[in-house]
């Protein structure tokens, strides 16, 4: 026989997990919706299905994403407040591009040994996600992995429910030639394309402390939250604003984005010049030595989603959008091509 082993000699501490739940009970009650059943330290999260009843024909749509390797950074950087709500944008953009609302969202955290210091931290980011998403926080799990994963690494997931009406649904059904491609600005490169943006900071040997051009740390910029666009889309497609389809730019950029929301038959004419493309953008693509080719297909270049508009309705959802505070750009054209492709002029 061995010496006596406890769990916590085998790297789990139950007591931190339970001062992490603790800790976060303010933040995710804060995301509540009427429709919640419950509270928290159930073994499943409930939801009524009462918000279901003004519809005729709901369609629930789902999603789930993390925030890839931008969590490494944000480990480097010494700062975990705002990889959560990048959690909840990559779910909740994505399932908004089918015109969903979303109604509640689960989050998934890893780590090598648990601090519930850093835990708040991360889930008080996704409750700020949740939030402003409209979005129900009702359950998750916080999950130590020692020998598995390093003491201070974390990994995140998450995954979000919505509804819309099946006869209000954007899918491109009504694409025309002609149609025009309306681009909302992101607020800075989101969460994709980080392992490219480490490997610059590394063999570049860029400091994340340092000034970059007056507006701050550079690490700082770099870990701007991915905006959430959530209640300007639901709010033009409540007020009767037509869009016909959407696309939320992520990994592989405009290039390999855009053309996911189009119908065979039709492509995208992209102007690479109807916008301004961010300098931290243009930086990290000029550190990388990329072309403008393959800055486009890498990173969103300034825009984090794309909406397609009769041209008879673009001014008056432009319109919209800058009075919520978006700001807008005209990005292009549908026309009749090959089918789902991204041409630029």
């Amino acid at each position: 026989m061995t010496d006596h082993i406890s769990y916590t000699d085998a790297g789990v501490d139950i007591d931190e997990g339970a001062a992490a739940v603790e800790a976060i009970g303010v933040a995710v009650k804060s995301t509540y919706r009427p429709e919640v059943v419950g509270d928290l330290g159930g073994f499943g999260g409930l939801f009524s299905a009462a918000a279901l009843a003004h519809y005729d024909d709901p369609v629930l749509v789902s999603g789930t994403d993390g925030v890839g390797t931008k969590l490494a950074l944000a480990q480097a950087y010494g700062k975990h407040d705002t990889v959560g709500i990048d959690l909840v944008a990559m779910c909740v953009n994505d399932i908004l591009c089918c015109g969903a609302e979303p109604l509640f969202f689960l989050d998934y955290l890893a780590t090598g040994k648990l601090d519930a210091a850093r835990a708040s931290e991360v889930i008080g980011g996704i409750a700020a996600g949740c939030r402003q998403a409209g979005a129900a926080l009702i359950g998750g799990e916080m999950a130590e992995h020692p020998g598995v994963m390093p003491a201070d690494d974390y990994d995140l997931a998450g995954f979000c429910v919505g509804v819309v009406e099946r006869a209000r649904m954007v899918d491109g059904r009504d694409l025309a030639d002609g149609d025009v491609i309306l681009g909302l600005a992101s607020s800075g490169l989101h969460s994709n394309g980080y392992s490219l943006v480490r490997r610059v900071i590394a063999e570049r040997s860029l400091d994340l402390h340092a000034d970059f051009e007056g507006y701050g740390e550079l690490g700082a910029l770099l870990l701007t939250p991915t905006r959430i666009y959530v209640k300007p889309v639901l709010a033009a497609l409540a007020a009767g604003l037509p869009i016909k389809a959407m696309a939320h730019i992520t990994g592989g950029g405009i290039t390999h984005n855009l053309g996911r929301c189009l119908r065979p038959g039709f492509d995208a004419l992209v102007d690479p010049h109807a916008w301004q493309i961010p300098l931290l953008h243009r930086f990290i693509a000029q550190q990388a030595g990329l072309t403008p080719e393959e800055a486009l297909a890498t990173f969103n270049c300034g825009i984090g989603l794309a909406l397609v508009v009769a041209p008879s309705d673009a001014s008056a959802l432009r319109a919209h959008f800058e009075a919520a505070g978006e700001q807008v750009s005209r990005l292009g054209l549908v026309v009749a091509g090959n089918g789902q492709t991204v041409r630029y002029q």
